[in-house]
């Protein structure tokens, strides 16, 4: 047994876990992680295609009751079918582009420095977002769950959405950033983001799932255990974070993740430029 290995996949599964659904972007750490731990080769791609069902199973979980609810009302109930469909909504523009432009995306901008720098940039978009919102106290108060959201509401946090396919942004701080800016309060922007996380990741990582069943990475019996324990420890961590942070954004705003963010960007810039570490191109 590779202890090293299954070490490496608890790193990856945590650090997948825990940053999916914050504002500080699970590929961007991802990619940094399986930079450090060289751990980004074909197989290392595979892994973290594979440990994403984990987080998403998560947050299934997290929020069963809702699920639930809706599929058992889906045809007697318009606010179930809205729900859905405000789902189907912002989902849509996000998975086109990623259809379109995600192999190209990730051969220019899948590396550690366009990384870095987004999660910079990324940070000065939440000082923005948080400062707006204080001045603009008196949100929209006729928007108090994610049922009171509208089609057009769903279209523009779909929109903003689309940035997150610049690893580094976060699809999470996109959408919940993106949905304050719009005018919906914290709560409900970052409850939305959990739900939206369902058919986006799922989707994307179904669609990764295909192309490896076309072109499939060889994985030895041992290589599959480590796969086993990551999915394990990213349903877990995400499962944890899911959970605190539906009663953190109840009384905190999202400042400590742009600075976490500021931070992280400029140790590692700092560390490439200095030649400490010889990040990836």
């Amino acid at each position: 047994m590779d202890l090293i290995l299954l070490l490496k996949a608890v790193i990856l599964g945590v650090v997948e876990g825990f940053t999916e659904f914050l504002p500080i972007s699970s590929t961007g750490h991802l990619i940094l992680v399986g930079d450090l731990l060289d751990f980004n080769d074909e197989r290392g791609k595979a892994f973290e295609v594979i440990i994403q069902f984990g987080a998403i199973l998560a947050v299934c979980w997290e929020l069963r009751e809702k699920l639930l609810k809706v599929t058992l009302s889906l045809s007697s109930s318009a606010s179930s079918r809205r729900f859905v469909l405000n789902l189907l909504i912002a989902s849509a523009p996000a998975m086109s582009l990623a259809f379109v432009f995600g192999k190209h995306i990730k051969a220019v901008l899948f590396s550690p420095i366009p990384v870095a720098s987004a999660f910079i940039v990324g940070a000065l978009i939440i000082f923005w977002a948080e400062h707006r919102q204080e001045k603009t106290s008196n949100t929209n108060n006729q928007i108090h769950t994610v049922d009171d959201l509208s089609y057009l509401d769903a279209l523009k946090v779909g929109i903003a959405q689309c940035v997150a396919l610049i690893p580094g942004t976060s699809r999470s701080g996109a959408t919940i950033i993106g949905g304050m800016l719009f005018g919906l309060p914290r709560a409900v922007a970052t409850e939305f983001s959990f739900f939206l996380a369902i058919p986006v990741i799922g989707g994307a990582t179904a669609y990764e799932l295909l192309k490896l069943w076309k072109n499939p990475v060889t994985i030895s019996g041992e290589y599959s255990f480590a796969i086993a324990i990551g999915f394990i420890a990213a349903f877990l961590s995400a499962f944890v974070c899911v959970r605190w942070l539906i009663h953190y954004v109840a009384h905190h705003n999202f400042i400590p993740f742009a600075w976490y963010r500021i931070i992280f960007g400029l140790l590692v810039l700092g560390t490439s430029y200095s030649g400490l570490i010889a990040w990836s191109q």
